[in-house]
C-alpha cells in the first residue's frame, strides 16, 4: 500500500501538494539533506522512498536502533564510488553525537543526501552541527478524512480485500483506535478483515472494531483534533488548580498513546507561565519530571507525571512573568533597537572608555542594601514597568522589596 509517488501521498499537501517546496525540489531533481520530523504512521518513510523511487538514486536505509558508526561509514564509503546516494536513517533522534557527527563530511561535500525520520523535536534530539546541514520539515498528524481515504483505497487495490464484500458502516473506532497513525490503522483494518473474513457481508462497525482490538478506550470526538484538544484540557486543569481534571486527561493521552515527553515538556511550559515565582520550586520539580521521564519511559513515566501534574494543579499561580516577557517584546517591536544607555555598556578597551562607556555606572554592590537606583531602560522607555508581581504570597514579598527598593518611580 506504500506509494511510489507525490500524487498518490495521502495527506501532508503543505509538502506534497502543487507548488509545495518538497514537490519543487524533486522535479528540479535536487533535494536537499533533510529531517522529516512527525508523528508515528504519518509519511516519513513514504516521502523518503518516493524520492528514492523518484531520482532514480542509489538508495541506502539504516534504522538508528540497530545501526552504528561502522555501518554509516560503510555506506559513506559505498557512496563515494557512486558520486551521489541518499542514505534514509530512520529514528535519527536515536542517533548519539558520536554517530550523527560521522555523518557531517559526507553531508558537507555532498557524497550522500541525508534524509532522518524522527518523532521528536530535531531542536532537541539531533546535534546542531548536523541540523544546521538539513531542512526540517514537519508533517502534520492525518486528519480523518485522509485515514478514510486509506481504507477506501485499500479496500479497492488489495488483491485479498477487492474480494471481500465489505461494508465500512463505522470507521470511528479504527481512527481513533489508530490514533492518527497509517501503519496503524491499516494494521488493525487487517487484523478485523482477516477475524472476520469467514462471514458472507463483513459489517464493520465501531463495536466490532472494539471487541475486535479488545481494548475498550473511550472515543475521542470525531473533529480529529483530540491530540491538541485534549493538552488544551490538560494544561488549563492544572492553571485552574483542580488535580482531578488534571489527572483525567493525563490518563486520557497516556491511554491514547501520546509521547510521554511530549507531556513532560508541556509541564515545564506550564511552571513557568502559569506558577512562576508564585512557587519556583514548580519549575524546578517539572524539569526533574522531564529528566526522569527520559530516563524511566513508559509505563512507569505515568506516575511520575502524575506526581508532577498533581504538584502544578495544587500550586499557587501567577502568570506574572509569562505577562512581563510578552510586555516587554511588544515594547521592543513597538520602539525597534534602542540603544544601549552609555552608563550600563561594557567597556573592554581604553577607546571605549574615551567614548564614554560605562562611565557613571554605579556598581550595586558598593551600596547600601546592594542597591543603587539608577536607570536600566534606554531614555525613550525608562520608567516603563514590564513586571507586575502576582498576587500571591510570595510575590508580595517580592512586592514589598521592590516597593521599599524602587520607592514610587514603579508604582509597586
Amino acid at each position: 500500500m506504500r506509494p511510489e509517488t507525490l500524487d498518490d501521498l495521502v495527506g501532508q499537501e503543505h509538502l506534497a501538494g502543487d507548488r509545495s517546496i518538497l514537490r519543487a525540489s524533486i522535479e528540479q531533481g535536487k533535494i536537499p539533506s533533510m529531517i522529516l520530523w512527525g508523528p508515528p504512521g504519518t509519511g516519513k518513510t513514504t516521502i523518503a522512498n518516493i524520492i528514492a523511487h523518484s531520482l532514480h538514486l542509489p538508495f541506502f536505509t539504516l534504522s538508528a536502533i540497530s545501526s552504528g558508526v561502522k555501518d554509516v561509514r560503510e555506506i559513506i564509503e559505498i557512496s563515494k564510488s557512486k558520486e551521489h546516494a541518499i542514505l534514509f536513517i530512520d529514528e535519527i533522534h536515536r542517533f548519539n553525537k558520536g554517530q550523527q557527527d560521522a555523518l557531517l563530511g559526507a553531508v558537507e561535500k555532498g557524497i550522500i543526501t541525508l534524509i532522518g525520520a524522527t518523532t521528536e523535536n530535531p531542536s532537541f534530539e539531533v546535534n546542531s552541527a548536523l541540523l544546521s546541514r538539513c531542512q526540517v520539515y514537519v508533517l502534520k498528524p492525518l486528519q480523518e478524512n485522509d485515514l478514510i481515504r486509506l481504507l477506501q483505497i485499500a479496500m479497492q487495490k488489495d488483491e485479498t480485500y477487492k474480494q471481500l464484500n465489505i461494508d465500512l458502516r463505522e470507521t470511528e473506532a479504527l481512527i481513533n483506535i489508530s490514533g492518527g497513525d497509517a501503519r496503524k490503522l491499516l494494521n488493525l483494518f487487517e487484523l478485523v478483515l482477516d477475524t472476520l473474513s469467514n462471514e458472507p457481508v463483513i459489517v464493520i462497525t465501531d463495536q466490532v472494531v472494539m471487541d475486535i482490538a479488545q481494548k475498550r478506550i473511550a472515543l475521542y470526538d470525531k473533529s480529529g483534533e483530540q491530540h491538541y484538544d485534549i493538552i488544551s484540557a490538560f494544561i488549563k486543569s492544572i492553571r485552574g488548580s483542580d488535580p482531578n481534571g488534571a489527572v483525567y486527561w493525563l490518563a486520557r493521552m497516556i491511554e491514547g498513546g501520546e509521547d510521554v515527553k511530549f507531556i513532560a515538556r508541556r509541564l515545564v511550559i506550564s511552571a513557568s507561565e502559569d506558577i512562576g515565582n508564585a512557587n519556583p520550586t514548580a519549575l524546578v520539580l517539572a524539569n526533574a519530571a522531564f529528566d526522569a521521564v527520559n530516563k524511566i519511559g513508559h509505563p512507569e513515566s505515568r506516575i511520575i507525571l502524575s506526581q508532577c501534574a498533581v504538584y502544578l494543579a495544587t500550586s499557587a499561580k501567577s502568570n506574572a512573568s509569562y505577562m512581563a516577557i510578552d510586555m516587554a517584546a511588544a515594547a521592543v517591536r513597538q520602539y525597534g533597537d534602542l540603544p544601549v544607555p552609555l552608563h550600563i555598556r561594557n567597556a573592554p578597551t581604553k577607546l571605549m572608555k574615551n567614548l564614554d562607556y560605562g562611565k557613571g555606572y554605579e556598581y550595586s554592590h558598593s551600596y547600601e542594601n546592594n542597591f543603587s537606583a539608577q536607570e536600566y531602560l534606554p531614555d525613550q522607555i525608562a520608567g516603563s514597568k514590564f513586571y507586575e508581581p502576582g498576587k500571591n504570597a510570595r510575590e508580595e514579598e517580592l512586592r514589598k522589596y521592590l516597593r521599599a527598593l524602587w520607592k514610587e518611580k514603579y508604582k509597586y
